[in-house]
């Protein structure tokens, strides 16, 4: 990949899409990740104004230090980066307390989690006239489905959906961010724990990339090792269980002839 060539690619579709849409800048949500990190600095690039927010709930602390370590390397290099931090760990559980408790199981209020912060992104955009940038890659955004529905999922736009987690990697590594996050395992941080999203998904994000490849080129199947069909089938499982993350929203069609078409 040619890194430079796909930074200057990105950074240009960022800002004709800002001047197209009549918006002054980006708001992004700040994690202390990868995904995250890789696209702020992007955004940031166009000259266009770049809201970051920190926004924990319970936050473990290292996920909190790496993504404050981030914003405070932005605005050192970009000056028309700005940023906040929302503390919603009280919100978060004055929505828990609401809930009847039999519907607090740990994917239900993770995902409430995302979905928070989603609100949050928007309440900042809608004010300031700006997009959310979303910081899904291609492997959890079309492979995968590894988002929240109307959580991380909600988003503006999604600069890096065409590029493998390996790719975001490369980048990473051209634009020089800190490397306590280049270094990071990966975790989408809506728990109270640190678990990776190995930990969670079963198998590393450069397996997932090579099922992708294998399932859009498929070859002999039995010469697959017993790691790569466990792999494989994680791969599939997760994307047809989430395919509702991928697809439009279904639209019940009425046919013409049961419209009142007078």
């Amino acid at each position: 990949m040619k890194n430079k060539e796909v930074i200057e690619h990105i950074v240009a579709w960022l800002k004709h899409y800002s001047e197209q849409s009549n918006t002054k800048g980006f708001v992004i949500g700040i994690s202390g990740g990868i995904d995250s990190a890789v696209t702020s600095t992007l955004c940031a690039m166009t000259g266009k104004e770049l809201i970051c927010l920190n926004m924990p709930i319970h936050q473990h602390k290292a996920e909190y230090d790496r993504g404050h370590e981030h914003i405070d390397w932005l605005k050192k290099k970009f000056p028309k980066v700005t940023s906040h931090e929302v503390e919603l760990t009280k919100t978060f559980q004055s929505f828990g307390e609401a809930l009847p408790t039999d519907v607090q199981d740990w994917l239900t209020m993770a995902n409430s989690r995302s979905r928070l912060r989603m609100m949050t992104l928007y309440a900042f955009a809608g004010h300031h006239k700006m997009l959310v940038a979303g910081t899904g890659n291609k492997v959890e955004d079309f492979g995968i489905g590894f988002f929240t529905k109307y959580g991380d999922g909600g988003v503006d736009l999604s600069p890096i959906a065409d590029l493998m987690k390996s790719d975001v990697y490369k980048l990473a590594q051209e634009l020089e961010v800190p490397q306590s996050i280049q270094k990071a395992k990966p975790t989408d941080g809506l728990f109270h724990d640190s678990r990776s999203d190995e930990d969670q998904i079963g198998a590393s994000y450069d397996e997932l990339e090579w099922a992708m490849k294998f399932i859009a080129n498929p070859h002999d199947f039995s010469l697959l090792n017993d790691r790569q069909k466990i792999v494989l089938d994680i791969y599939t499982r997760m994307n047809k269980a989430n395919q509702h993350k991928m697809n439009p929203i279904p639209v019940c069609v009425i046919p013409d002839e049961l419209k009142d078409n007078k």
